[in-house]
């Protein structure tokens, strides 16, 4: 019996392994490319490993990429503070405040989450277009926000749920305002949850090209996404350069995955109650 729970346990972890390895290796090649030098990809037989490593496409990629790095860290900041700053009310009074409507209204941001994303686009573009707010950093948070907001809500709403309401209300009856409890109590208890969905509005702005490419031009500002994009069709031949700007945009989302991982793992499964 235990021979039989030796040999399944290594088969697990074969299994686990292949899997993993199957799942990380476009990232190793990714930056196994990006040290090649131009035009080793395009031989019958590529390295696979960088023999002959050199950072001419990291040289390139930062002079010619730098800028949208930085737009893409604006529009992702933007965005996390706006998400933030509308979602937490918002979830305090859906989980702690009870209201007439709060259902529905859930609902609806459920419903919200499911429209395509180019309809949102599409509608987001003649809008911002009579508000002038194509390439425009305001532009691109309020449309990344449209899709972050209903998501923060819902995952900082779950967490609020399984605050004691004895916590709250002890609160209420030394005197604090409702607005005095939620900066005093409930939002310090939050951090892991507010961390959770800080972190996915983040992930969600640095990564988004629907919303960036529908509503910039190039001529002013240019997210990541785009400039990744554009620099393929103009550098099509220079794969170690166009890798290596993706290498540099994979690394602030990959930075904040590590630093943030043990918050997001307590925020997401402190709000796994019933309601």
């Amino acid at each position: 019996m235990r021979g039989t729970r030796t040999a399944s346990g290594w088969l697990r972890t074969a299994a686990g392994v292949v899997i993993v390895v199957v799942l990380l290796f476009p990232l190793y090649w990714m930056i196994n490319a990006s040290l090649q030098p131009g035009g080793a990809l395009l031989r019958p037989n590529p390295d696979w490993l960088p023999v002959d490593g050199t950072f001419d496409g990291y040289r390139k990629a930062l002079s010619t990429q730098g800028g949208p790095l930085l737009d893409s860290l604006v529009v992702a900041g933007g965005t996390v503070l706006v998400s933030l700053v509308i979602a937490l009310p918002a979830s305090y009074a859906l989980a702690q405040l009870r209201f007439r409507g709060a259902q529905p209204l859930i609902f609806a941001l459920l419903i919200v989450q499911m429209i395509p994303g180019i309809v949102m686009a599409n509608s987001l573009y003649a809008v911002f277009s009579d508000l002038g707010l194509i390439d425009d950093y305001l532009g691109l948070i309020l449309a990344d926000s449209t899709a972050t907001i209903p998501f923060a809500i819902l995952v900082l709403r779950a967490f609020m749920l399984a605050i004691p309401r004895e916590l709250t209300e002890a609160a209420r009856v030394d005197g604090a305002s409702y607005w005095r409890t939620f900066r005093s109590i409930i939002v310090p208890v939050s951090r892991n949850a507010m961390v959770t969905a800080g972190l996915f509005s983040f992930l969600f702005a640095w990564a988004d090209f629907l919303f960036a490419v529908t509503l910039t031009t190039g001529r002013s500002i240019e997210p990541i996404t785009v400039g990744i994009y554009r620099f393929i069709g103009n550098q099509s031949a220079d794969w170690n350069a166009v890798l290596a700007t993706a290498v540099l945009a994979s690394v602030p989302a990959a930075i904040l995955l590590v630093i943030a991982q043990r918050y997001v793992v307590a925020g997401v499964t402190g709000g796994a109650v019933k309601e």
